[in-house]
């Protein structure tokens, strides 16, 4: 543990262990995401085995103020990282801007005493702090209506008629922590296919467990068999789908079309008003396809603090790192998923 006093009286406590008021603080402020939560750094902990770091503002009282959930990732071929959070797409601090300040002050300096390549802070919103800041990310958020009928009317043609497919070809999209094998063989193959290695089906089955009702898994499956996938979940009347993949096989059923609808269609049950897509690169093929449902982009803040130039963590596309996919893409699926989470694990 280690402290420091603020102008407020608090004082920040490092490895901050009461996960029960860690989240009640969490879920007090305006800008909290499911990310915050503290199971994400116990899941990230136990199942890939990094460092918890996470940074807590206290008062005299030990009444949580404000918080930071950061995870270390050490790699001898990749790096030296904190990250606020890793593999996921929201993070950074909470609390009022006095305190905001201080617990970044001590993230700061946690990443120079431990000589720390990069500090990234990956933050939703803009915040009170000195550091650099990189866009190269947005997210995208569709506002959901009442009914799916009012949402189903507003989209295109074009668009209906893609959704439509699917269900004339027969694929039916089923939710449950049952889903979770089918999701990852489906996941695990377009990511092969992709060129990039992925996590093993143990850290889905871990995030199901440890958030229930919130983390949500749907499939879609043509004649019994699982050809698209999606995870995500579920707070403060938003829903994101933070991993979604379909098979290339299935291409011209468009099943990936009717399985984010059965999702748009239970978050509006669940009465949520926002339906995010998750993070992009503004421009990729990716991001278009978010975008043809209506939805608008939010830029992402995600702050900086970088020994020797680092501006970002590892991208597989740049780099000597560029000739990596070319490779993996020619592994049998077995082999991939099993070198897969030893590499990516270290790739935040």
């Amino acid at each position: 543990m280690g402290t420091e006093a603020m102008p407020s009286g608090a004082r920040i406590v490092r490895g901050y262990a009461d996960d029960g008021a860690w989240d009640a603080f969490v879920r007090t402020q305006p800008t909290w995401t499911h990310f915050h939560l503290s199971g994400w750094s116990r899941v990230f902990r136990d199942v890939l085995g990094h460092e918890d770091c996470r940074l807590a503002a206290c008062d005299s009282q030990g009444r949580v103020r404000g918080v930071l959930p950061l995870m270390r990732i050490r790699s001898p071929l990749f790096g030296h990282f904190l990250v606020s959070m890793p593999f996921v797409n929201h993070g950074g601090p909470l609390g009022s801007d006095e305190v905001v300040q201080a617990l970044v002050a001590e993230a700061v300096r946690m990443a120079a005493d431990d000589e720390v390549d990069l500090l990234e802070l990956r933050s939703r919103t803009p915040q009170p702090i000195d550091l650099a800041v990189s866009h190269r990310k947005v997210a995208v958020l569709l506002p959901l209506p009442d009914s799916p009928d009012a949402l189903f009317k507003a989209f295109p043609a074009k668009l209906r008629s893609q959704v439509r497919r699917p269900q004339k070809e027969g694929v039916t999209v089923r939710f449950g922590r049952d889903c979770v094998a089918d999701f990852h063989r489906v996941f695990s193959s377009h990511m092969r296919d992709l060129g990039t290695p992925t996590h093993g089906v143990r850290l889905f089955e871990a995030l199901a467990d440890a958030f229930g009702d919130d983390a949500w898994t749907g499939v879609a499956y043509h004649n019994g068999t699982p050809i698209a996938c999606g995870m995500g979940f579920r707070w403060d009347r938003e829903f994101e789908i933070t991993w979604a993949s379909s098979l290339r096989a299935y291409n011209r059923v468009a099943p990936n079309m009717l399985l984010y609808w059965e999702f748009m269609q239970r978050a509006m049950a669940a009465g949520c008003a926002r339906f995010n897509f998750g993070r992009s690169t503004p421009g990729a093929s990716t991001h278009k396809f978010k975008l043809q449902w209506g939805g608008h982009d939010e830029m992402l803040h995600w702050y900086q603090a970088a020994k020797g130039g680092r501006t970002a963590t590892p991208n597989p596309d740049s780099g000597m790192m560029s000739y990596a996919p070319r490779v993996w893409r020619r592994l049998p699926l077995p082999l991939a998923n099993r070198l897969g989470p030893l590499v990516v694990r270290l790739i935040p």
